[in-house]
């Protein structure tokens, strides 16, 4: 069985009047499904950038995507929508939900979007928030959620296309203490029973301990521990 997602020798540069910025040089990883994984690094190392490429919300300069045994790195922009429309979910740290549509709706959308019968997208929409102890808060716009709340949303919104890989850049960055433990353990407990692979980058040394191992971003590679 191929491995949901991994990065082979993968480089990021970025280019400016001041000269080329290297940020990623050559990163290999490999998640495995049921995998949760977090990422590790100094602010400014690269860690969102690797989401992105491995994400495919941005190209690699060098180096292979590969989601499920298929390079996927350098396919044009609508095979590459494709893919990760059905095959990967994303967190932000700001949950990015459309204000003037519920939560449930914010839910439903991206079913829609690939070809899901309404009525199914509903069901799988009202199912997901339910897990995430949104049961009760379904109707309400964003704007009347709580910042946690509307994390979780946009967790059960990434989760919404059954996706193989998950990828969350600093999701609970944003909340307090006390609301960002509530969040960090619906996710880890709807990964777990989704059976994702999930790559999770946190500055956060004990949400990081509390996944399946730890990798560490480090002058553009990645290295264990």
């Amino acid at each position: 069985m191929n491995d949901p997602l991994a990065l082979r020798g993968v480089q990021r540069v970025y280019r400016g009047a001041g000269g080329d910025l290297p940020v990623l040089r050559g990163v290999d990883l490999t998640l495995r499904a049921g995998e949760i994984v977090a990422l590790v690094a100094p602010s400014g190392a690269g860690k969102s950038t690797l989401l992105h490429v491995a994400g495919l919300l941005d190209r690699p300069d060098g180096g292979s995507v590969i989601v499920e045994g298929r390079e996927v790195g350098g396919l044009a922009d609508a095979a590459r929508t494709a893919v990760r429309r059905d095959t990967i979910g994303f967190v932000y740290q700001a949950h990015h939900l459309l204000p003037e549509f519920t939560a449930l709706e914010n839910v439903v959308l991206p079913q829609l979007i690939a070809g899901t019968a309404r009525r199914d997208a509903t069901a799988r929409a009202t199912t997901l928030l339910g897990s995430l102890g949104l049961a009760a808060r379904t109707g309400h716009l964003p704007g009347k959620l709580s910042g946690g709340e509307q994390q979780r949303v946009a967790i059960a919104r990434a989760l919404a296309n059954r996706p193989k890989v998950l990828l969350a850049d600093e999701p609970t960055g944003n909340l307090d203490v006390a609301t960002a433990e509530i969040v960090f353990a619906q996710l880890l407990a709807t990964v777990r029973e989704q059976g994702l692979a999930a790559l999770i980058a946190t500055h956060n040394p004990d949400l990081a301990a509390r996944m399946d191992r730890t990798v560490t971003l480090r002058d553009g590679r990645i290295v264990d521990g």
